[in-house]
């Protein structure tokens, strides 16, 4: 776009003169001094924070079993190990999420399948997922996109019909709730990330959660190097200064201030999804009867924790394309985003064998799709900047 037709479409003037970004950490005073509390302490890498933390998300989320690591990636390299993927296996998931998802089946040599989505929510679509079996399939990631929880049921009737592990990207969900209970313990395992943008923050990092102590094990020393010191599993014995690395794990574990900043975070958790979800009103009262514009679809069986706000063009209206509009937001210091570039579309993947065309649905809404601002600490007067720019720009571009 052109500075001249920015202009135009500004009329000299931007909604906002100071950018509002479309993500957000809330960091206050008792964060600061829980951090500074564990550096004054004996412990700063893995202590007695780590565990506190665990306990305290696995009692928020209804599990049995929380395993933190040292970030969302790590964490979902650490399920599909446990979930016993290895080379050659196929794993079913979406192409509309961030690339770790996909990528953490490729570390142990499986091949991802993406399934195609629903139109209207954009979250994996289970009748996809079925026509995808094979004698290879080993185990099924789902995205809760945006917040929203996938149709859990239907995808873990699949799985049980088919003998697959399910593991929930829950990195939009920490708070979610399907049929009024949490999203963390339907499936098998269940991974929260806790990067800077998500519901709660330990700059990075991630957890699993899971109902069964077999995975929990398994966990646990993956993200230790595969380390034991368990008297009782240990083939030998020298002596009580003695470990055995049992297999081969990775250096993937937690440090003991992220955890404290955790703890401190978990307790403002639904105060934060309290304040998303104030946004998201408001920016469905206004969009709702916008023309070329829909907002979220959201199914009544489920309650979405709001982790993003994505609006879809209906571009067939538009003058323009979503470029246009894009940029056009972007010129009134709007902080809009894309989630997601479908994974496939990626160079690394068509490198090594993927075309574009396999998922037509998650392609199309690619090309619709705009992420507005959405974070706890964004006031009324944020979201009346966001609502006046898109208004603003989709009134300048929309075909009457």
């Amino acid at each position: 776009m052109s500075n001249k037709s920015k202009l135009a479409i500004r009329g000299g003037e931007a909604v906002r003169k100071q950018y509002l970004p479309y993500g957000k950490q809330w960091i206050d005073d008792d964060d600061i001094q829980a951090v500074v509390n564990v550096l004054r302490s004996d412990y700063i890498t893995t202590g007695p924070a780590i565990t506190k933390f665990e306990e305290k998300v696995a009692n928020y989320v209804g599990s049995k079993y929380a395993v933190a690591f040292s970030s969302g990636t790590a964490a979902l390299h650490a399920a599909c190990y446990a979930a016993g993927v290895c080379e050659d296996d196929e794993v079913i998931t979406t192409p509309l999420t961030f690339p770790a998802t996909a990528n953490c089946i490729l570390y142990l040599g499986g091949k991802p399948v993406f399934a195609d989505v629903d139109y209207n929510t954009m979250n994996i679509n289970p009748s996809s997922i079925r026509k995808l079996i094979t004698d290879k399939t080993k185990a099924v990631i789902t995205v809760h996109f945006t917040g929203q929880p996938v149709d859990i049921d239907e995808i873990d009737h699949i799985a049980k019909n088919h003998n697959l592990i399910v593991i929930e990207d829950a990195t939009h969900a920490l708070g979610a709730s399907y049929r009024s209970k949490k999203i963390g313990t339907f499936s098998d395992m269940t991974m929260f990330s806790f990067h800077p943008v998500k519901h709660i923050t330990t700059g990075e990092g991630g957890m699993i959660t899971t109902n069964c102590r077999e995975l929990k094990e398994k966990l646990v020393l993956f993200r230790t190097h595969g380390i034991t010191r368990d008297r009782i599993k240990l083939i030998d014995d020298h002596g009580p200064w003695y470990y055995e690395m049992q297999f081969l794990g990775y250096n993937y574990r937690m440090t003991d201030f992220q955890a404290s900043l955790g703890i401190s975070q978990l307790k403002k958790l639904d105060h934060f999804i309290s304040e998303r979800k104030k946004i998201v009103s408001l920016y469905n009262r206004a969009f709702k009867d916008l023309n070329c514009l829909k907002i979220p679809s959201i199914n009544i069986d489920r309650q979405s924790s709001w982790h993003l706000y994505v609006i879809r063009l209906d571009v067939e209206k538009l003058k323009v394309g979503r470029r246009e509009i894009f940029d056009a937001l972007k010129a009134e210091n709007i902080g809009v985003n894309v989630h997601y570039i479908p994974v496939y579309y990626h160079p690394y993947y068509q490198k090594i064998g993927y075309n574009r065309g396999a998922c037509p649905l998650a392609e199309q809404i690619y090309e619709e799709i705009i992420t507005l601002p959405l974070f706890p600490s964004m006031s009324q007067d944020d979201a009346f900047d966001v609502i006046n720019a898109v208004k603003k720009v989709i009134s300048f571009y929309c075909e009457q």
